[in-house]
Formats: C-alpha cells, structure tokens, sequence
C-alpha cells in the first residue's frame, strides 16, 4: 500500500502543472514608458507597428506631444506582455537570468532590446524588461552540480521539476546543465541570477572601470566561502572585509586597470569554492572606458631605452609587487609623499613619445615639485620590502600596506628605512635625489593594486575600499 502511493505521488510530480503553464499574452498588447529622446515614429519602427494604431489605441490627437514617463499601449505586439521598464544590468545578471527572473523568453527579451547576442548585456547596460502585473520577484537560486537530476533539485528545494522546466526556460527535465543557477519556488532572500543563493550581492566600482585607476569588486555573502576571479586577465585578490555589511560576510578586492588598456569590453571573471565543496564560476562583460590622458614627447639619452635593462628590472619590481598580502596595514586616506602635495611636475599616465617614437609609453607615477634633499613621507601604514639602489630608479623605496597595495619612491638621494620596517604615516623615508636614470632631481611616487600601476592621485582623494 506505501509503496503504490509512493509511485503515484512521484508521477503525479512529474506531471506538468496546470499553473505552470504558457501565459496568455493579452491582445491589447503591452505598455511602454515614454523616455527622454523618444518619438512616435521611433517608437513604432522599434515595435513595427504604425503610429495610426498608437494613436488610436492611446487616445492621441497629435503625434508630436509625447511626454517622459507617459505609458503607451502598444496595440498588434503580441510576443510581449506586461510594462516595459528600462533597468540597468546588475553584475550577476545576464540575458538569461533576467528572463527567468521576469518569466519572459531568451528570444522576446532579446527581440526587446534589439541584439540576440548574449555578450552584448554587459554590466551596466540599459535594457527594457517586461514586468508583469505580479511584478518582482525573488528566487530561491540552486546552483547544479554535475550528474545531478532536476527531480533531485526539485526535492531539494520543495519545488516541482515541470515549474522549474518553466521557471528557468529549459527544453525539458534533462535539460539543467553542470554549473548553471536556477530559479526555484519564491523566497525572501534575494540575489543576482547567475550565482547560488550564498550570494546575496555583487558590486563593483566604478560602475565602469576607468584605465589607470583602481577598481574595487565586493561580494556580500552569507557564509565564507573560498573566491577567486579574473578582471580583464588580471588576478582578484579578495579579503574578508565584513565592516563594509550590516549581515553576513563581505568580500573585496582592489584591481588596477592598466593605464594603456584599449577601452572597451573586458570579462570579470568570479569563481570559489562552497562551503558544501561545490564548485561555481560565472563571467560578465564589462565596459572599461578612457580616461583621457594627455600627451608629450621628449628627448632622452638612448642608455635609457635600453630594452634588455629596463624590462629586467621592470620585472623585478613587478615581482616584489605582485604578492597579496592578506593583512590590511593601512586606514582609510593616503597623505601625500611630499611637502610639496599639491605641486606635480608631471602627472599619472601621460602617453609619452621619447626621441620621436610611437607614444607607445606612459608615465607609470606621479612627479612631485621640490628639488634636491626634500624630505620624502610615507603615506600611509606599511613593511617596506624593498630599500636599494636600481639602475634606473636609482635609490629606490618600496613599501607593501596589504592587500596587494604597493607604493614605490625613486630617485632618491637618501634611503632612511630597511626592508622589514614598519613604518607609520608621515614617517621620513629618505630625501629627494636624481639617483638612477633621472635628468633632475624629483620625487617618482607610483602606486600599484593587484600588480598594476594606478594613478596616486586617486588614492590622495579616496578611502579605498
């Protein structure tokens, strides 16, 4: 007897449900938010309906009074329903996961929005999304481990594997492939669509990373897990850093984009490891923009442009650099290096021409006023890793404060530290010079996180993280 209704229930399970089914797209069409730019006629090309039945269907007299925020039925749309909202992409949220999320197909969202091309719903992209009368909602998100059934998931999550066929936009049961995240039965928690419920928030910023400067990436999650990643082939460092949440725990790491990447569109990487032992990854677009550097050419004696020198030693000191040290040294602001804190002979990232070559060269530091036997600063807490002379920096200071943040001062005249030494802000290091390949004496100060050269400036003007 147990055993017959065990199997009845276990079909019934497996029956399609009569609340899952299609919705019925009404005939009246859906509804569009006016925007800032919009015309009647765009919006009719956009849909491919006439301006006549817009008008007639909205109760319009003149086509040329259309105002922002004003909804719109859109009679003849029949692959839509709902209102039309503009949303910005969130990191964690991708062509498929905003469909799931809003129950609207891959191909009307894509039709929506004019681009059938995944990779073309980056971060921070602007897209129409259909809410429907219900409006949001949140979903309990299961990541799928490799071999593991939909039933198995659907038992897991007290949900039925036909609504999460449904759901998630899938062709049948077999269809939940290893390493996809998806939508089960409502839940208070939420979170974005392309990582397991342990997620609850992914940020970064800015929004758009800007070459030359620094980028901090969070990840609020609900327990600890083990996280890693990728922005623009670069490593993520990430550290628990719970003081920047109310609940739960909170990850962050700071990435610099290199001053002389092509602006465009990168991949953000982010992977870890469960505390359950299982494995996730997910990659979103990102656009990185320019950040309209200047330029100058100058004439220089071609000992310093020796490339078997300068890449050797530009090597070690991307070495020494490219270790993360787990413990962060310093708090909140940077102080500048020098008295001189407002003075720059020359500024971060200027593309530099030297003895009529491509400006294939940038300034890697920022370049302080104040000559011979100034007094050099620390800016912030730090272990100084390395105090020595080099061949082209000359008497060279570098100092780690944690978390992959280095600083670096050269040319100096004088070195008043050892490696090993703490040392605090405003603490003297050493004293300005013309030590190394220099045509004058000046303070180089350079900053680096995650290995990668950043405009100082930046630091003098913000609390990282």
């Amino acid at each position: 007897m147990h055993k017959r209704i065990i199997i009845i229930f276990v079909i019934l399970l497996l029956i399609p449900i009569g609340t899952i089914a299609a919705q019925e797209i009404p005939d009246d069409g859906p509804i569009y938010i006016v925007q800032s730019g919009d015309t009647l006629t765009a919006i009719a090309a956009r849909f491919g309906i006439s301006i006549q039945d817009i008008m007639a269907a909205n109760g319009m007299t003149d086509a040329s009074i259309l105002r922002i925020g004003a909804e719109l039925r859109l009679p003849g749309v029949d692959w839509l329903s709902g209102t039309l909202v503009p949303m910005t992409i969130q990191l964690g949220e991708n062509l498929l996961s905003l469909s799931r999320r809003y129950g609207t197909s891959v191909e009307a969202l894509a039709r929506l929005n004019r681009n059938p091309n995944p990779s073309a719903y980056f971060y921070g992209k602007e897209v129409l999304i259909p809410i429907q009368d219900e409006g949001y909602q949140s979903y309990q998100r299961s990541l799928v481990e490799p071999a593991q059934t939909l039933l198995e998931i659907a038992i897991l999550t007290n949900d039925n594997p036909w609504r999460l066929v449904s759901t998630n936009n899938l062709k049948g049961t077999w269809d939940a492939m290893p390493g996809d995240v998806l939508l089960s039965i409502s839940s208070d928690e939420d979170g974005p669509g392309g990582f397991p419920d342990v997620i609850l928030e992914t940020t970064i910023s800015p929004s758009s990373p800007i070459q030359g400067r620094t980028v901090v990436v969070q990840v609020q999650t609900t327990e600890e897990i083990h996280l890693g990643g990728l922005l623009a082939g670069e490593n993520l460092n990430f550290f628990r850093f719970d003081s920047l949440v109310e609940d739960g725990i909170a990850y962050v790491a700071l990435q610099g984009v290199h001053a002389m990447i092509e602006p465009g569109l990168y991949p953000l990487t982010l992977n870890g490891r469960l505390a359950d032992g299982s494995m996730f990854e997910y990659s979103q677009l990102i656009r990185v923009i320019e950040a309209g550097y200047g330029y100058e050419t100058l004439t220089v004696s071609e000992d310093y442009l020796i490339p078997e020198i300068t890449e050797q030693e530009s090597q070690f000191v991307a070495d020494l650099v490219s270790i993360a040290n787990p413990d962060r040294l310093w708090q909140g602001y940077f102080q500048p290096p020098s008295p001189y804190g407002d003075c720059y002979n020359s500024l971060f990232g200027t593309r530099r021409s030297y003895n009529k070559s491509d400006f294939n060269y940038f300034h890697a530091g920022l370049d302080f006023c104040g000559g011979l036997g100034v007094e050099i600063y620390a800016p912030a807490e730090g272990v100084v890793v390395f105090a020595d002379e080099l061949e082209i920096r000359g008497n060279a200071t570098i100092i780690d404060h944690g978390w992959g943040i280095y600083s670096g001062y050269w040319h100096q005249s004088e070195i008043f530290v050892e490696v090993g030494d703490l040392v605090q802000i405003g603490q003297v290091i050493g004293l300005v010079g013309s030590t190394g390949r220099s045509t004058g004496a000046h303070l180089h100060w350079e900053m680096w996180a995650g290995g990668v050269q950043v405009d100082p400036l930046e630091w003098l003007g913000a609390a990282f993280p």
